[in-house]
């Protein structure tokens, strides 16, 4: 996620990190950062359909170990992507390499890339609930809510994710790898490292209002130089992505303002047309934009149940009714893209490629769903064919009960509708797949 090869390069400059004693504070989680690293760091099973009863007995020793300091954690997780899906590229790239590793462990093979099973995100959050964690579901993506949070409570974010190392978060970010909760009954504390945007840019001598400029031109998930086809030509030491991140840092101490660098970068990539150029700006400016913080709009919900306005360009979307249960995380993200974009990306299971996917046997359930959503039109959906990455159009099903409901009463709707919901014939096709 974020940034290639950042966190390695401020790991290597470890003297960037302050040690600290935690306790007794507020901490903003990124709750999908967090459900990952602790679900791959113990070694718990991926390939059988994962270990649930496991991984549920570890977030509570996790919650309880915080608890125990007087840390109160409060988890925000992943919304639906926005109207512009900024990051399908980036999805689709992931994509390829997670249905390779699937199916190398399909086989019993070792592999460095890890696959969540389908269900630890749910539980994840049930678990959270159980145990009176406060937790949220964005309406789109994470990161910046999190750190609007973070700035607005004056109190540290809980990640992995190398995007917040560019955000300028008043009092730090807690890096997942170097917070040892395992030791924190004992100590009464928990032993971390913080990393702060003001202690980075010190270090390499730059403005901390130029930080946004490097992420843009180091290449993030929303915008890369060479997917625009062009190359910022740097004077490196070493032909490596940490001299490519050094030699621009250097590069980066002349200039006071993003833009101006910005600006300025264009003249370093080569021969290029004024279309090209403004298309490269736009885009770089976009990029930049992503570290912005607007004000939080999760504050309220967590101190008094207000639930978040939803964005102005989705109003239209859904009912009053969606919001609450959406935001306490009842409801799937996968809805809101199927709203937004007529479009759901599939989880990548661990399966072996030459069998057909998983998700065929329960597409008659989804396509009921679209129905419900969006009556009768088609959903895309980004599923795999062997070891690609591929995408299916798909009809809803609007028959029977389906047809006589409608998205804006469905929380009014009896139980006694949902055994006529699955048109039998309807299922009796899918199995032809077979």
């Amino acid at each position: 996620m974020g940034i290639q090869g950042l966190i390695s390069f401020i790991e290597a400059n470890s003297q960037i990190y302050r040690d600290v004693q935690f306790r007794d504070s507020r901490l903003v989680v990124d709750g999908r950062n967090l459900t990952f690293y602790l679900y791959y760091t113990v070694g718990l099973e991926q390939t059988y359909g994962g270990e649930y009863a496991a991984f549920a007995d570890l977030i509570e020793r996790f919650v309880k170990a915080l608890r125990g300091c007087g840390i109160q954690p409060y988890v925000v997780l992943d919304g639906g992507s926005d109207h512009t899906d900024k990051k399908l590229e980036t999805k689709k790239k992931r994509s390829e390499a997670l249905i390779q590793t699937a199916h190398e462990k399909s086989l019993g093979r070792r592999t460095w890339g890890e696959i969540l099973p389908p269900m630890c995100s749910s539980l994840f959050r049930q678990t959270l609930v159980r145990l009176e964690v406060p937790v949220v579901q964005c309406f789109l993506e994470a990161d910046r809510e999190v750190a609007a949070l973070a700035s607005e409570w004056q109190c540290p974010v809980l990640s992995k994710d190398s995007d917040f190392y560019i955000f300028d978060l008043p009092a730090g970010l807690l890096p997942i790898p170097h917070f040892q909760w395992e030791v924190a009954e004992w100590k009464g504390y928990v032993p971390c490292k913080i990393y702060t945007a003001c202690s980075f840019c010190s270090f390499y001598n730059i403005q901390r209002r130029v930080l946004p400029a490097f992420a843009a031109l180091a290449g993030n998930d929303y915008v890369k130089l060479e997917d625009m086809g062009v190359t910022l030509w740097l004077e490196t030491h070493e032909k490596t992505r940490s001299g490519y991140l050094e030699a621009l840092l250097r590069w980066l101490r002349g200039f006071q303002e993003p833009m101006k660098a910005l600006e300025a970068a264009l003249k370093l990539m080569g021969e290029v047309s004024s279309q090209k150029e403004a298309e490269v700006l736009q885009s770089l400016s976009v990029g930049m934009e992503e570290y912005q913080l607007p004000p939080s709009a999760l504050s309220r919900f967590f101190t008094d149940g207000t639930v978040p306005p939803f964005p102005p360009e989705d109003q239209a979307l859904v009912p009053d009714w969606f919001r609450l249960p959406f935001t306490e995380g009842r409801l799937d993200k996968a809805i809101l893209n199927v709203l937004r974009l007529r479009r759901v990306r599939l989880p990548v299971m661990v399966e072996h490629s030459s069998l057909p996917s998983s998700h065929l046997t329960s597409r008659p359930i989804r396509q009921v769903m679209y129905g419900l959503l969006l009556g009768e039109e088609e959903v895309e959906e980004y599923d795999r064919e062997g070891l690609q990455p591929a995408s299916f159009m798909v009809r809803s099903v609007c028959r029977g009960a389906a047809g006589q409901l409608s998205l804006d009463s469905l929380d009014k709707v009896s139980h006694f509708y949902s055994h006529n919901i699955l048109p039998p014939s309807d299922y009796e096709q899918q199995q032809q797949c077979y």
